[in-house]
């Protein structure tokens, strides 16, 4: 039970609405000696699993900034229960939390608080030293990853060091904090809201926004003055927009599109300059140090079967467990290939925008229209601005994880309804003036990604597959 009183698998409110309640430990870590959680090597453990979004981003942080020998970390399993995370012995998890003996995280929380009654999330914050937990909220524990371990690591991992092309610096807060605050709202949680909707009001209301946003940023990355000129969010330099936005859409095809129905669209068919901004961070094209974790942290087969798993309970109840379910099975090809031509276009991009500034012109953003139903049912809100199966029945997907296949073809193109008529849908049907028609509105860039594959293909001997354009 959480503290709103219901079962863990019953995610929504009574009016179908998820509402994700507030992280309960918000206390901070300190470089100051004489604080109450001190920065200190060894003294701190961070409790994670592989297929948490808001874990995921605590975990490629503390990569980032090296503080791997500063910093304890321990995985539970990705399959979440009424006790929370557990420790099974599977998918990288110990057979017992390594400190305690625990089985599960629930027994960590009522160690902390005994009279604790809400939920038992990853990441997970503790210090070893009071055995308490420090912090349960994602988004300051990467801050305090950031600064204040510093004088611990090496110089080259400081912020001080970094200066402009730190994770969070000084002259981009502003910028940065403006497009958590909506990306957090309709992305990060949209996904949520809408997986976890059990009425189609509540549905309706939040995947229309979760893909005003998806726009939203794929035009953010058409315009220099936005991105600052470089290919990540901000500039040249990954920053903590990139790291936040980046855990959801390294889900959001293998996962989000089909278990929690976010299929209005897809990133790789739909969103051309946001898939080729996630691919070059997944595979670290630019130099980042130790960039490599994106990559090595990234599971889609973990994804699919976590929220699948997710799903049947939040429908099935307590009795999922006993259950067999079905966990879908694409996309076929994981995260195209990032080329060397990938990295003369955008660098020819760069120049262009050099040059041109926001003169630069920019192709539409879709031909599919985000717009909630006409039948008056919903009102969109928040829209911005502008395996192996074991013999105890349970299922450790290390072992049968697959590498992004290289230079693969992007496989089959999808489409969009596109109106040709001015018919309005009837409710519950689509209008026969609608049709499905081949996207051709990203067809000269595309072009020229396709090209990129085929090269790639033909040089690593791969035999030759259409590529529909």
């Amino acid at each position: 039970m959480g503290d709103s009183g219901r079962p863990t698998h019953e995610h929504a409110d009574k009016d179908g609405h998820f509402r994700r309640q507030g992280s309960s430990f918000r206390d901070s870590i300190s470089k100051d000696p004489n604080s109450k959680f001190p920065a200190e090597k060894g003294r701190y453990a961070l409790y994670v699993n592989l297929g948490c979004p808001w874990a995921h981003r605590t975990i490629l942080v503390r990569a980032l900034k090296n503080l791997e020998d500063i910093v304890q970390i321990i995985y539970t399993d990705f399959d979440l229960t009424e006790n929370g995370w557990l420790f099974t012995g599977l998918n990288g998890s110990s057979d017992r939390d390594p400190l305690y003996g625990f089985v599960g995280l629930k027994q960590l929380y009522l160690k902390a608080d005994p009279n604790y009654e809400g939920r038992y999330t990853v990441p997970t914050l503790w210090d070893k030293k009071t055995e308490t937990i420090v912090n349960n909220e994602s988004s300051e524990i990467i801050r305090m990853f950031y600064t204040e371990f510093d004088d611990l690591i090496d110089p080259q991992y400081r912020e001080s060091t970094k200066g402009t092309a730190g994770l969070y610096p000084p002259h981009l807060r502003s910028e940065i904090d403006a497009m958590n605050d909506w990306v957090y709202n309709t992305v990060n949680n949209g996904v949520y809201k809408c997986g976890f909707a059990t009425t189609q009001e509540a549905y309706d209301a939040n995947v229309f926004p979760l893909f005003a946003s998806l726009d939203r940023l794929e035009q953010h990355l058409a315009k220099p003055s936005a991105c600052h000129g470089g290919p990540f969010l901000f500039g040249a330099n990954i920053t903590e927009a990139d790291i936040r936005l980046y855990t959801t859409i390294a889900r959001f095809d293998a996962a989000y599109h089909t278990i929690f129905l976010c299929n209005l669209k897809s990133i790789r068919s739909d969103y051309p300059r946001l898939y080729r901004w996630f691919r070059r961070i997944y595979w670290n094209a630019s130099s980042i140090p130790k960039g490599k974790i994106f990559k090595d942290t990234t599971r889609p087969e973990i994804y699919r079967y976590g929220y699948t798993r997710a799903r049947q309970r939040q429908i099935m109840g307590p009795e999922a467990q006993k259950k067999n379910f079905v966990v879908p099975c694409g996309p076929s090809v994981l995260f195209e290939s990032w080329t060397e031509d990938d990295e003369d276009i955008d660098n020819g991009r760069i120049v262009a925008w050099k040059q041109a500034g926001d003169k630069t012109p920019t192709s539409a953003m879709s031909d599919l229209s985000i717009r909630p139903p006409t039948n008056g049912t919903a009102t969109p809100t928040g829209v911005p601005p502008d395996a192996t199966i074991t013999p105890s029945g349970k299922t450790d997907l290390t072992s049968s994880l697959r590498s992004p296949v290289s230079g693969s073809s992007s496989g089959p193109s999808y489409g969009s309804f596109v109106t040709t008529g001015d018919g309005a849908e009837a409710e519950g049907d689509i209008d026969p003036k609608r049709k499905l028609q081949r996207r051709t509105t990203y067809k000269d860039e595309n072009e020229k990604w396709y090209k990129a594959a085929r090269k790639a293909e033909k040089k690593s001997g791969a035999p030759n597959v259409h590529l529909a354009l």
